[in-house]
């Protein structure tokens, strides 16, 4: 079944693919270290690779299934001469969905408030399941264009399936680290959320036929956080400064 791998081209393609799929998975990431921050200490590293899990099946599915995914592209229904399909509607509620999202966790991070318990397993069950469900549902509009792009760049579905594994491998790898460091430092979680807003307007852009290329985003993304670095750089140096005055 994977004797297609031992090709020359087949292994361009996979490591063209693997690239791409990594690249934009970045915004999944970040939502999934956010989302993740929400659930108890012990059950957040969990919450992680279940979410992760939940990633790898959603997008499997989709390329399973890509005959039917080019379909959504098909219009539902018209508007006048604007033309809805339902990857549209997919887009635009996805984008919804993180500005929603995102306004929520800048407000309780800024505003402090806490959640009432009510029975600490119940809630944090609860809490779990409920995470593992906002990430895979987020996954399904985040994997929307990676899996067209890889539809379109291999006619071979285990090329694009190995892709996708090793892309969330390197995701498992990463959350570690990228959830840690955004705790850490609660002005580069309100950056990671500025960013999912960014993300938001863009996928409801997409959705009305606005297409926003993802190389400025991403620019506007890597500016700001060079400019945090160079903060925490600096802060950092203060602090170093002032203990050896001490």
């Amino acid at each position: 079944m994977f004797d297609i791998l031992l090709t020359p081209g087949a292994w361009a393609s996979l490591a063209t693919l693997t690239v791409l799929e990594v690249v934009l998975g970045v915004d999944n990431l970040i939502f999934l270290s956010i989302i993740a921050g929400r659930l108890p200490k012990s059950q957040q590293k969990l919450g992680r690779r279940l979410g992760l899990l939940a990633a790898v099946v959603t997008r499997l599915g989709l390329l399973a299934s890509a005959a039917w995914v080019v379909t959504l592209t098909d219009p539902v229904f018209t508007l006048e001469d604007f033309a809805v399909s339902w990857r549209d509607l997919l887009l635009m509620g996805g984008g919804l969905f993180l500005l929603a999202k995102s306004t929520l966790e800048i407000h309780e991070s800024v505003e402090g408030e806490e959640e009432e318990q009510c029975g600490p397993a119940k809630v944090a069950k609860s809490a779990l399941a409920m995470v593992v469900l906002q990430i895979a549902v987020i996954d399904i509009v985040f994997s929307f264009d990676s899996v067209m792009t890889a539809v379109g760049m291999s006619d071979h579905f285990e090329i694009m399936a190995t892709a996708v594994v090793i892309a969330v491998i390197v995701m498992i790898f990463a959350a570690e680290p990228v959830s840690a460091f955004v705790e850490k430092h609660p002005t580069v979680k309100m950056l990671a959320l500025s960013f999912l807003i960014l993300i938001g307007v863009s996928l409801i852009a997409d959705g009305l036929h606005f297409h926003i290329p993802k190389g400025y985003l991403y620019f506007a993304v890597a500016f700001s956080v060079g400019v945090e670095a160079l903060n925490l750089w600096a802060s950092r140096r203060r602090a170093e400064r002032a203990a050896r005055k001490e």
